[in-house]
């Protein structure tokens, strides 16, 4: 094959593993924008839990989900970004979809766990298409970061208006098969880095 053609293919496999991504954020930001704009007022309504109790379930899987952020790159360091995206995302996919019906007790549980594993997909994402898209740090960051936090302002608008039509616990049955999305990570290029050890 030509270098032409070879450049071409490469491109075109950038292009497709870059969507591959954006759709991978999409279901992670859609998710996480659902609990935490929904997930206080889903636990009065159901559970009828006081002001104050629904905003310590709240505290926790906010910080679940800064930790999760934290760990996500050390983690993928250690055992490989795909495999950190890979499971990050379809690995909440069983919890996710357990939350809407579970105990009190088992929905503060699972959030907390939803929030710890599907938050650490984010900083394997970017690193990840950092190693895509050499020499392009500053394109990347824009993009993902830009993409993250545009469709999590659209996600608040929409499934608030979703919520209205139909109710909190169809937002999150709803919400619960986007995990489902991160089967697409088959499609992700395998790359190697290399690292240096001390």
């Amino acid at each position: 094959m030509s270098r032409a053609g070879s450049g071409s293919v490469r491109g075109w496999l950038c292009l497709s593993a870059v969507v591959v991504l954006l759709a991978l954020v999409f279901s992670k930001q859609v998710y996480l924008m659902s609990l935490s704009t929904f997930f206080m007022f889903f636990l009065i309504e159901r559970f009828h839990l006081s002001l104050e109790s629904a905003q310590l379930h709240l505290f926790a899987f906010l910080g679940a989900a800064a930790a999760g952020t934290f760990a996500g790159g050390p983690i993928g360091d250690r055992f490989g970004r795909k495999y950190v995206i890979w499971g990050s995302i379809l690995g909440v996919l069983p919890f996710t979809l357990i939350l809407p019906y579970a105990s009190l007790f088992w929905t503060g549980v699972l959030s907390v766990i939803i929030g710890l594993v599907l938050a650490s997909a984010f900083s394997a994402i970017l690193v990840y298409a950092k190693e895509l898209l050499p020499g392009r740090v500053g394109f990347v960051a824009d993009l993902f970061f830009g993409f993250a936090f545009g469709i999590a302002g659209i996600a608040a608008a929409v499934l608030g208006k979703f919520a209205d039509w139909y109710g909190l616990e169809a937002v999150f049955r709803a919400c619960a098969f986007l995990p489902a999305l991160g089967l697409l990570a088959v499609f992700l290029p395998d790359h190697k880095t290399k690292t240096t050890k001390p």
